[in-house]
């Protein structure tokens, strides 16, 4: 059996949510089409709708498979989707990720999403290790994780291609949490 997830974690300022179909608008809007906040993401800025629509038709089944756990990020006080968080399981690895909408930028939004998501991940049976990376470029999430516990493990040059950065391999920073 896969290992489960809550399908809702609060903390003092948002909600972090299971993602759904009828997120799609507000994803596509919120940051997906944004090439600002897509930058240094895995995956290509959303050109429409149906992009975040084809993504969702991914995200919902892969939790139900207990392979990838995306949640929207919501303000608590307004409802408003800012961003999303998801952690990705793999044979005892789980490596996490998260995205925003410029609008929220600077405001610890991602520090205290990581925080909450981090713990649950940690309870999961049979992880031994989790950890992300970031282009090496990437400053503002390399402290949001440094702010959460994660430490440097190695800085590999060329080693990713962000598909949002001419597909170029670039210098990457590997973090993981103790």
């Amino acid at each position: 059996m896969p290992p489960l997830f809550p399908a809702l974690v609060e903390t003092d300022r948002l909600l972090l949510q299971r993602l759904r179909y009828e997120d799609a608008e507000e994803i596509f809007y919120a940051y997906a089409s944004k090439p600002e906040a897509t930058r240094f993401v895995s995956w290509p800025t959303h050109q429409t709708i149906r992009d975040t629509r084809n993504y969702l038709r991914y995200a919902i089944p892969a939790w139900r498979a207990g392979i990838d756990y995306a949640f929207s990020i919501r303000e608590k006080n307004t409802g408003r989707l800012i961003g999303s968080i998801g952690v990705l399981v793999n044979e005892g690895k789980a490596q996490f990720g998260y995205v925003f909408s410029p609008t929220v930028w600077g405001q610890g939004y991602a520090t205290e999403a990581c925080r909450a998501v981090l713990p649950i991940v940690r309870q999961l049976p049979g992880i031994f290790r989790i950890g992300t990376f970031v282009d090496a470029e990437n400053m503002a999430s390399a402290r949001v994780l440094e702010k959460c516990g994660l430490v440097e493990e190695a800085r590999l040059p060329k080693w990713f291609r962000f598909v949002n950065q001419g597909n170029a391999a670039r210098d990457c920073i590997l973090f993981r949490l103790p």
